[in-house]
C-alpha cells in the first residue's frame, strides 16, 4: 500500500543498528575530534569497535556503539585536547610572529590533566586491576628497554619513568618472595609471579640494543604507556603499603650513580623493614 510504504520510508533509520551503531566518522563529527585524538580517547577510555549483526553503512566501516561515543561526550578530558588544540595554535601564532618570549611563556602554561579518574574508572576494585596487569607490565618493560628517540616523539622522561617502575616492582618482587615461573625465549624473559592470589606475566625484553621500526606507531604506543603508567604507579602504591614501606622507595644516589638499578632500591626497602620490625618489637 502506498501509504505503508510511506510510513516504512520515513521510520527507516530510527531504530535498530542504524541508532545504536556510529560509524567512526559519525562519531568524529559528533565529537568535533581528529582521528589521531579519537584514537587517543578511545585508547585511555578502554572503547573498542564493534561489530553489529548487521552493518547499515557497509562492511569495510568501522562502527561503535552509541552509548560509548555519548560517554566520551562528557569526559572531562574532551575538554582539555580542545584547549590543548587552542593552545598550540597560540604557541605558532607567536612563533610566526618572531615573538620567542611569548612561545616560551605560552609552553610553560600548556594545560595537563591526569588520568586518576580513568583507572579508578576502569578498576572499580584493587583485583581487578592485578588481573588487567600482563600487557601494563610488559609495555612498561618495553618502554624501559628502549633508547629515547626525538626523531620518532619518543621522550626522554617516558624512558626515565619505564625504567624506575620497571625497577620498582622487581624490588616488589624481589622483596614480597612472589616469583613463581621464569622462561627464556627469543623474545626476552617470561615472568610470572603470584601477587594476592593472582597470577601476574609480563615480559621482559633482552638487554640488547633496540631499535624502533619504521612500521610501528609510537603515538599509539605512547598512548597505552600513559595510562598502563598511572595504572602501574597506583597498583604498587598499594603493594608497597601492604608490606608496610612507603612509594615511592628512595633511591641510594651513589649506587645510582654506579647504574646499580635494583640494587639502589632495595637498600631503602631493607632499611625500611628492619624499622617497621624494630617499631613492632618495641610495642611488645
Amino acid at each position: 500500500h502506498p501509504c505503508l510504504h510511506l510510513v516504512c520510508s520515513t521510520l527507516q533509520g530510527t531504530s535498530g543498528n542504524a541508532v545504536q551503531y556510529l560509524t567512526r566518522n559519525q562519531a568524529l563529527k559528533k565529537l568535533q575530534l581528529k582521528l589521531s585524538e579519537f584514537r587517543r580517547l578511545c585508547i585511555l577510555k578502554g572503547i573498542h569497535p564493534r561489530e553489529p549483526k548487521k552493518k547499515p553503512q557497509g562492511s569495510n566501516t568501522t562502527y561503535y556503539h552509541a552509548k560509548d561515543v555519548n560517554w566520551l561526550l562528557h569526559e572531562p578530558i574532551l575538554q582539555v585536547l580542545r584547549d590543548v588544540k587552542a593552545h598550540g595554535k597560540k604557541v605558532r601564532k607567536a612563533r610566526a610572529k618572531k615573538n620567542e618570549r611569548l612561545a616560551k611563556r605560552l609552553m610553560r602554561l600548556k594545560p595537563g590533566y591526569r588520568l586518576d579518574h580513568l583507572v579508578k574508572e576502569r578498576y572499580p576494585t584493587f583485583v581487578d586491576a592485578l588481573r588487567d596487569l600482563d600487557d601494563a607490565l610488559t609495555l612498561v618493560h618495553l618502554f624501559a628497554a628502549l633508547p629515547s628517540d626525538s626523531r620518532r616523539n619518543v621522550p626522554r622522561a617516558v624512558v626515565e619513568t619505564a625504567r624506575r617502575l620497571a625497577t620498582e616492582w622487581a624490588a616488589y618482587v624481589a622483596r614480597s618472595g612472589s616469583l613463581r615461573r621464569v622462561f627464556v625465549s627469543v623474545k626476552g624473559y617470561y615472568y610470572q609471579a603470584e601477587v594476592m592470589g593472582q597470577a601476574v606475566t609480563w615480559l621482559q625484553p633482552h638487554a640488547l640494543q633496540q631499535v624502533l621500526p619504521d612500521d610501528v606507531d609510537c603515538r599509539v604506543l605512547l598512548t597505552f604507556q600513559e595510562f598502563y603508567s598511572t595504572l602501574v604507579q597506583f597498583v604498587l602504591f598499594r603493594l608497597y603499603r601492604g608490606l608496610g614501606l612507603q612509594y615511592p622507595p628512595v633511591l641510594d644516589e651513589r649506587l645510582e650513580k654506579a647504574a646499580a638499578g635494583l640494587a639502589a632500591l632495595m637498600r631503602d626497602i631493607a632499611d625500611a623493614q628492619d624499622t617497621a620490625r624494630a617499631v613492632s618489637y618495641t610495642h611488645l
